[in-house]
């Protein structure tokens, strides 16, 4: 059986160094004609999500989407180069990578809070988007709500690949929201603690597979081909 696989990208497959709340504070003062006092606040939360909370934040009412999404593309353009030389790749993360898209049946696409011009920023940066099938994503655009983004991520995936069964999903990532997402969208999690968030906080969010990182692969490809048989 086909099995999708929904990879998270900051602090799951990257560390950005900051980068994204460079971003995120560049496209607000771009929109709202003055820098942020507060700093965005992320963890989990998709790009809607998350500037719509920090135009409130300042007292401001959001403005149209489109608008956002403009300049969150123009900033996270300006800031490629910046966050190759900054950031990084995490441990295992490209064998990871590498030995998922092997497996026969298995889709391995992103669901990322980043705007799909900014993941692609992301991963581009480190080499990345080549091992992915990026245009079959869920991104942060196309919701404010994480576990929403699953059925579009669904949806795309069965479009494009011409799938007529409904197969199982995985999402991987690395903090609270992530678990929920997958709990409320009823597919599986694979946790990975390389974030901010440790493994207890992770199996106390529910998820009930939690790795230290990804640089164990073989034990992640063991995880993936129970959870495609159907199993937990």
């Amino acid at each position: 059986m086909p099995l999708i696989v929904l990879w998270d990208i900051d602090h799951t497959l990257i560390e950005n160094s900051g980068v994204s709340k460079e971003i995120y504070a560049a496209a607000f003062a771009s929109v709202a004609g003055r820098a942020p006092v507060r700093p965005a606040r992320t963890e989990g939360r998709t790009d809607r999500l998350i500037l719509t909370e920090m135009f409130r934040d300042h007292g401001m009412q959001p403005p149209a989407w489109d608008q956002i999404l403009s300049a969150l593309e123009a900033a996270g353009a300006e800031r490629e180069t910046d966050l190759a030389r900054r950031g990084r790749a995490l441990p295992g993360v490209r064998e990871a990578l590498v030995a998922v898209a092997a497996e026969p049946g298995v889709i391995s696409s992103v669901l990322t809070g980043n705007i799909a011009a900014n993941a692609r920023v992301k991963l581009r940066a480190f080499g990345l988007d080549v091992l992915l099938d990026m245009e079959c994503g869920a991104y942060g655009e196309h919701s404010a709500d994480r576990a929403a983004l699953v059925k579009v991520a669904r949806d795309h995936i069965q479009e494009v690949h011409g799938l007529r069964q409904d197969p199982p999903v995985v999402l991987i990532g690395d903090t609270p929201r992530d678990v929920q997402a997958a709990l409320d969208a009823d597919v599986h999690v694979v946790a990975v603690a390389s974030g901010i968030h440790s493994a207890e906080e992770l199996s106390a969010a529910g998820a009930s597979i939690v790795l230290p990182d990804l640089r164990d692969v073989s034990a992640l490809i063991d995880r993936l081909r129970v959870l495609a048989h159907g199993a937990d």
